[in-house]
Parts: C-alpha cells; sequence; structure tokens
C-alpha cells in the first residue's frame, strides 16, 4: 500500500495494525473528494491484499475535529452533475470500509459530524474523547444522510433514536452517544489513541482468519432470521476447523505458551 497520500496519513504499528489518520485539520478535517478517493483506495486495497493487516483504526488530526462532514465550500456552486459523481466517490467509499475484511475501529477525537459521522458508524466499533460531538446534520442543509447513516445509524441506537437525531439534525456528546449504543467506550482525549491500540492490539493477537471469519458471521447473520444466521455461522466455523492456526492455538494452550499465529 502506498503512502503518499495527500488528505490522508497511512501508517503501521506493531506490525499489524494500519493507522488511517484524516490529514487537512485547517478544514477540521472536512471530507472533500480527494479525501473520498484516498480512503476508497486503501479500503479497496484491502479486500485486494491484507498485507498481514489484522486491525485498521481511522481517527482524525488534532484535538478539534475527527471529520466535519462534507467539504461545503468544495461542494459550492456544484452542477447537479458534478454533486452526483463526488456522491459516487464517497458510497463505494463506505461500501468499501463497511466491507473491510479486518476490524476496523474509530477513534472519534473530535466533532464527527454529517459525514464525519457516517464514517465513524460504519467501523466496526467506536472509542470516542470525553469531548467528541456527533451529529447528522444534513437535513439542515436541505439533503439526507446518503453515506450509510440512516442505516448504520439505526441498526446502532435502534429506529427511534435514529429518527430523533437524523430529522431533528442535532448535535449529541460522546457520553449521549455511548448510553445510546453508538459509541462502545468514552476516554480522555489525551489516552483516546493509547486506549484504541490496546484494543487493537489484544484483537490483532489473536488468530486473524478467527478474527475475520467472526466479524462476518455478526455482521452477516444480523442480515438473516436466527436460523439463517446459525447456519452462516457454523459455516464459517468449519472453514477454521482446518487451518494452521487453529492447530497452532490448541497446541499452545496445551503447551502453556502464547500462540503464535500464521492467518493460514
Amino acid at each position: 500500500m502506498r503512502a503518499d497520500f495527500e488528505t490522508i496519513v497511512v501508517s503501521r504499528h506493531d506490525d499489524h495494525i494500519l493507522l488511517v489518520t484524516l490529514d487537512r485539520p485547517n478544514v477540521s478535517n472536512a471530507l472533500n473528494t480527494r479525501m473520498g478517493l484516498e480512503l476508497m483506495e486503501v479500503f479497496e486495497q484491502l479486500a485486494i491484499d491484507l498485507e498481514d493487516l489484522r486491525v485498521a483504526i481511522i481517527t482524525g488530526r488534532g484535538d478539534k475535529a475527527f471529520c466535519a462532514g462534507g467539504d461545503l465550500k468544495e461542494r459550492n456552486g456544484m452542477t447537479d452533475e458534478s454533486w452526483r459523481s463526488q456522491h459516487l466517490i464517497f458510497e463505494r467509499m463506505v461500501r468499501a470500509m463497511m466491507a473491510c475484511p479486518i476490524p476496523l475501529l474509530a477513534a472519534v477525537n473530535g466533532a464527527a459530524y454529517g459525514g464525519g459521522c457516517e464514517i465513524a458508524a460504519a467501523s466496526d466499533f467506536i472509542y470516542a474523547a470525553s469531548t467528541a460531538r456527533f451529529a447528522l446534520t444534513e437535513v439542515t442543509l436541505g439533503i439526507m444522510p446518503g453515506a450509510g447513516g440512516t442505516q448504520n445509524l439505526a441498526r446502532a441506537v435502534g429506529e427511534r433514536r435514529a429518527k430523533e437525531l437524523i430529522l431533528s439534525g442535532l448535535p449529541f456528546t460522546a457520553h449521549e452517544a455511548e448510553a445510546w449504543g453508538l459509541v462502545n467506550r468514552v476516554v480522555e482525549p489525551a489516552d483516546l489513541l493509547e486506549t484504541t491500540l490496546a484494543i487493537a492490539g489484544r484483537i490483532a493477537a489473536n488468530g486473524p482468519l478467527a478474527i475475520r471469519q467472526a466479524k462476518q458471521a455478526i455482521h452477516r447473520g444480523l442480515q438473516m432470521s436466527v436460523w439463517d444466521g446459525l447456519a452462516f455461522e457454523i459455516e464459517a466455523y468449519n472453514r477454521l476447523v482446518s487451518t494452521e492456526d487453529r492447530r497452532e492455538g490448541v497446541l499452545a494452550f496445551n503447551e502453556r505458551r502464547k500462540p503464535v499465529f500464521r492467518g493460514r
């Protein structure tokens, strides 16, 4: 994966963790066309070649904003055709994030408004700074969430709460987001990245094939009846039985040592 991006910074931690930082702090890390293309590239590349990565984290530069949403200065004066063309990029971007084969964690360091809230909601789970704020403000601009917001928020907080938040455009705090089920954990701003890296490290230390299969079983199973979901789970489980990692996990337990998983 290349590293010479304009609007994001991509780095590796402890070999198996990918850190993606939204890097337009002068405009509150607002999502422009270039950022959409670069995020799309990163997450579509992961679907092709994981490069031995096991967990991805997305966060924002600075302590004020995770992502303030779409760059309205760039959008000012756009033709309808240009607007639709840009949005196709954002659609493909969020689909790639939601389809990320490895766990995707959001470390929300500040304001996550509009498309920024949608990026966070597209992750597998969220850790947030106590100073973070969330909002889906699209209706105040005469549009609506179009990068998964109506789907991912409703699945996280429930239909009635999602309707209240999306139809009003009202902001809400990190603690409210935690109480409602959007955020998993709220920490002090100075501890956010370290705390997120710690849980990412714990996930990365587990069997990578097992993690990927379990993620798919949870996500896809929730779109099915419980019986179809159970069948999907069993199929995912059976694919792990013949792996080297399964044998290594049991052997390491019996030898009272830490397993060395190789993802095969």
